[in-house]
This record gives structure tokens, C-alpha cells and sequence, in this order.
């Protein structure tokens, strides 16, 4: 597979911009679409177009990291968590989204793509993360001191927040992505996730 040079910083920068920002009609965060993400063209011209374009990159640089800081947050429940249905919960959250992370990582590897976004730095990479949802280092620090009920609380207002910014990702994905696995793949999470946020609400007595 012939591999494409990566997009240019500012191009990458405009379209996190535009993730973290946009905001649907419904109040469910948005992300950006490909045209904004790469070249006028959508793909970079030594790229093959039966392969993948530049949603799909953008799609799994910025889905590894909000996957890991979910498991991060589903890790904290055993010994944190009061009611069992919220564990029992957080552990499929886990079991769930460690391997998607590993599909991805294996995806930026094979078309010769970075891992992390250019600019980026740990969770959110040090820009607003409000539009996909990622927590900021506050809000894990008060979730790791949280306990009982009021983790429960916290954890599930803040994975439904959380589920939101990824379910936005996925759509996102499956209207611009090309890359037949990736597009699955968003389908997945957008299904799974829908009915993980259906079930915290009802958890929540929000429901």
C-alpha cells in the first residue's frame, strides 16, 4: 500500500478545532468532516483511493485516546463502586474498548501514521475537550477520590458525556471515513455505546 505524507499542522489543527466545538442541533457534540481534515481533494494524491482517506486517520488518532481514557475511568470502579450494575458496567466499558484500541493502533501502523495527532499531548492534547467529551485532569482527579454512591454518581454522568463525544466520532466516520474496517468499527461503537448511554440514564433515574 502506498503510503501519504501527513497532513499539514494547520489543517489538523482547524479540524480538531472544529470537533471540539461543533455542537448538533440536539446538543450532541459533532466532529469534523474529512473535506476539513486533509488537501481540497479530501485524500492526498499518493494515496491510493480504495484504501483510506483522511477521516479514517483522523478517526482513529483522536478515538485511541478517548477510548484509553474510558478504560482509565472503567479501572477505577472495583473497590470505588457502590452498586454492582455500575461495575458490572464499567467492566464491559473495559473489555470492550482495550481491543478496539489495539485495532486502531494497528490501523496508524500500517499506513505509517503516528499513533497520537501532530501537537498532541496526553488526553485532549492540551486543547478544550468539551466537544468530545474527554475529561479534563480535574475530573478524574475527583472521580479517583470519589467513593460509594457518589462515584457511582460521577462516573456514569461523566461516561455519559464521555459516550457522547464518541458516538459523535463514529458518525462522523461512517459518513466520511472510506476504510471498510474503520467504518464497521464506528457502527460498533455508535450502537454500543447509544445503549451503554441508555442504560447509565436509566441507572441515573435520568432515563
Amino acid at each position: 500500500m502506498r503510503r501519504r505524507h501527513h497532513p499539514g499542522l494547520a489543517a489538523v489543527a482547524l479540524a480538531l478545532t472544529a470537533t471540539l466545538t461543533a455542537c448538533g442541533g440536539d446538543g450532541t457534540p459533532t466532529a469534523p468532516s474529512s473535506a476539513t481534515a486533509g488537501s481540497s481533494s479530501g485524500v492526498d494524491d499518493a494515496v491510493n483511493a480504495d484504501d483510506y482517506n483522511n477521516a479514517d486517520v483522523m478517526f482513529a488518532q483522536m478515538m485511541i485516546p478517548h477510548h484509553q481514557q474510558a478504560v482509565e475511568m472503567a479501572e477505577l470502579a472495583p473497590g470505588r463502586a457502590a452498586d454492582p450494575a455500575v461495575l458490572t458496567l464499567a467492566q464491559q466499558i473495559g473489555t470492550a474498548q482495550a481491543p478496539e484500541i489495539e485495532t486502531m493502533t494497528g490501523w496508524l501502523a500500517t499506513w505509517g501514521r503516528p499513533t497520537a495527532m501532530p501537537g498532541a499531548g496526553g488526553h485532549g492534547g492540551g486543547h478544550s475537550t468539551d466537544g468530545m467529551g474527554m475529561m479534563s485532569e480535574d475530573d478524574m482527579t475527583a472521580l479517583r477520590r470519589a467513593s460509594g454512591q457518589d462515584f457511582d454518581r460521577m462516573f456514569l454522568e461523566m461516561m455519559i458525556r464521555h459516550h457522547g463525544g464518541a458516538i459523535a466520532m463514529a458518525r462522523t466516520e461512517q459518513r466520511d471515513g472510506r476504510f471498510p474496517d474503520a467504518v464497521a468499527l464506528a457502527g460498533a461503537i455508535e450502537s454500543t455505546q447509544a445503549a451503554e448511554v441508555e442504560t447509565m440514564k436509566g441507572l441515573l433515574g435520568t432515563g
